[in-house]
């Protein structure tokens, strides 16, 4: 093993022998990797260097005059709580910046005498405590915490975990009249007090909230609507939080939402906490099941120990799915990108439409004579020209962008993307691609990497889960790949379809995406669609002066016309020069204190 991962491991809370043995049984070294990735040594000092507060920061949140309204109900259902640790969580609500705040404690029918005896010396008169005669479950305790609020926003803290001074603050700072919801990012906290394991969120997605609870804290909702949609359900517990953001945020649309890309939560990692162990509370997937199932009514869910598998329904009638492959010579190439289309792909309603581009191997051309539809094109390589020139004689419904070295490996993957892109609100989907040794070559695009746009994990192990999951479950990206890109016709068309002026090679497909994210539509990464991509086989690589040139200019073409730095669904504590979803140094925001000059 690397020196650098061992050292990691000793200084890591993974140096159980026993978690380590069961890592390497379920996924090799590169599960052993992939967590200590979650215990970055790298987030102390980035802490220091850009989540402590200064002097001078208090005291410009002491200068607004946002700190009197509105009033903020910090609910807090406790039971049998370690007084040490139920002490440091109403401390750090006592100690907020912001003023204008109730806490309101439910103590569910504790039986521990330290508990009862700590709260009983509770005498904060914004500190309220309702006492239950016995236990009821989070559920119902936290429910007579909304019924005896009185504030305008209530947000939601376990009791004993922990929220920075400025956390109400910045949710205040939010605060406007189109905002129902907000949230923010969070990390781990030891019973010693040592933070790691920080989740940098992206912004709001539905289609990653039905896999798993990723918004989770802090979570300030209004009031009004949270009584609206029903409150806490009994029943759910270990997964109340997700029912009730799956059902207070189902309507909402992006505006109405906030999400704040800072640590406002620490969330204690005990022995027996979730937040320590996937294992310590099984209940808690079951209730997540249920929750997800609920949401969405007559839709298979299954579960692991950390996400929903959510079986979205395939469409009864299979609608024609044009097929686009751009080639030029390579005949193997593309013969096992067909054969995989027509021989080893469950869907069966295809057109096949293959766009050559100056062909001239006597075994290609033979070749292209055994296809239906081919073709011929004698232009300069312009990947926007020929896919847009192919587009229109297409008669699909949909339009699937392939490459001529994509290979087929799982029977699905084409039913799976049709699901979702005949979706009303899905633009482009695209899919995860693996090299040929089974490294990741795509799970969706993220933007500003790179100055213009990078691959999500690229060039990590296919099985890898990625950061906080993301390889493993369906999310939306601000764009896919066009090596394997599949959308609805009337949606390319509405957009203009490729850029064959500005972008004739490179980024053509990431100025696509975000043509029809403008129009409103969501692009969509699945892993459950996977093929292998022979990248670059058939034209080779950016390698010669011409190409540079060429390249150079579509980069700066691109960063003209789009807003690169800013990708909604790739937090801006993350880095924008690697594409493995490391800590930025700094981060790409500023707090919104920003030091007066």
């Amino acid at each position: 093993m690397d020196p650098a991962v061992i050292e990691r491991f000793k200084k890591s809370p993974l140096r159980s022998i026993k978690k380590a043995i069961e890592l390497l049984k379920k996924g090799g070294i590169t599960a052993i990797k992939a967590k200590l990735r979650l215990y970055d040594p790298n987030y102390k000092e980035w802490i220091k260097q850009f989540d402590t507060l200064t002097k001078g920061d208090i005291e410009l949140i002491k200068r607004d005059k946002l700190l009197d309204s509105p009033l903020i109900s910090v609910l807090m259902p406790v039971y049998n709580t370690d007084p040490k640790f139920l002490k440091e969580a109403i401390d750090s609500v006592k100690n907020q910046l912001y003023k204008a705040w109730e806490l309101i404690i439910v103590n569910d029918g504790s039986t521990n005498e330290e508990t009862i005896k700590y709260l009983n010396n509770e005498s904060d008169p914004k500190v309220k405590i309702i006492n239950r005669a016995k236990n009821g479950g989070i559920s119902l305790a936290t429910q007579d915490a909304l019924d005896s609020s009185k504030g305008e926003w209530v947000v939601l803290l376990d009791h004993d975990d922990l929220i920075p001074p400025h956390a109400l603050y910045r949710i205040a700072k939010e605060i406007k009249p189109e905002v129902h919801f907000v949230y923010t990012d969070e990390d781990k906290i030891t019973e010693k007090g040592e933070r790691f394991f920080p989740f940098f969120k992206p912004d709001f997605d539905p289609e990653l909230l039905v896999s798993m609870n990723y918004i989770c804290h802090l979570s300030a909702f209004r009031r009004v609507k949270l009584i609206e949609v029903g409150g806490f359900r009994e029943g759910f517990e270990g997964a109340q939080d997700w029912d009730l953001i799956l059902r207070y945020t189902k309507g909402l649309n992006h505006n109405q939402i906030k999400h704040i890309p800072e640590i406002l939560y620490h969330w204690r990692a005990i022995s027996t906490s979730t937040a320590s162990s996937a294992e310590a509370k099984p209940y808690v997937f079951q209730s997540q099941q249920r929750a997800v199932s609920e949401y969405l009514p007559g839709v298979e869910v299954g579960y692991d120990l950390t996400y929903q598998h959510v079986v979205v329904d395939y469409p009864k009638s299979e609608p024609l799915v044009s097929v686009i492959i751009p080639t030029k010579d390579k005949k193997e190439l593309l013969r096992v990108c067909i054969d995989g289309l027509l021989n080893k792909t469950n869907y069966q309603n295809l057109e096949i439409i293959v766009i050559d581009n100056k062909s001239s191997e006597p075994q290609t051309l033979e070749y292209l004579k055994t296809l239906p539809k081919v073709i011929r094109d004698e232009g300069e390589f312009n990947f926007s020209r020929l896919n847009n020139k192919a587009a229109k004689e297409a008669k699909g419904e949909l339009l699937l962008f392939l490459n001529n070295d994509i290979e087929v490996i799982d029977q699905d993957w084409l039913s799976e993307m049709v699901s979702l892109a005949v979706r009303p609100d899905t633009g482009a989907v695209g899919a995860k691609l693996l090299y040929p040794d089974g490294r990741i070559q795509h799970a969706g695009v993220i933007l500003g990497i790179g100055g213009v746009a990078g691959h999500s994990h690229k060039f990590f192990n296919g099985s890898d889960p990625g950061y906080f999951n993301r390889n493993i479950l369906r999310h939306s990206v601000s764009a896919v790949t066009a090596a394997c890109l599949l959308v609805r016709t009337e949606i390319f068309r509405a957009t203009g379809g490729f850029d064959e002026v500005n972008l004739a090679v490179a980024f053509n497909d990431v100025d696509l995406c975000l043509k029809v994210q403008e129009l409103g539509y969501r692009n969509i990464y699945t892993p459950y669609a996977r093929l292998i991509h022979h990248e670059s086989v058939s034209r080779g690589y950016e390698d010669s002066p011409e190409k540079i040139s060429r390249f150079n200019k579509e980069i700066s073409y691109m960063q003209q016309k789009w807003d690169l730095e800013n990708d909604p669904f790739y937090n801006p504590n993350l880095s924008n020069v690697t594409e493995d979803f490391a800590l930025a140094f700094p981060p790409r925001k500023s707090k919104v204190w920003a030091r007066e000059k």
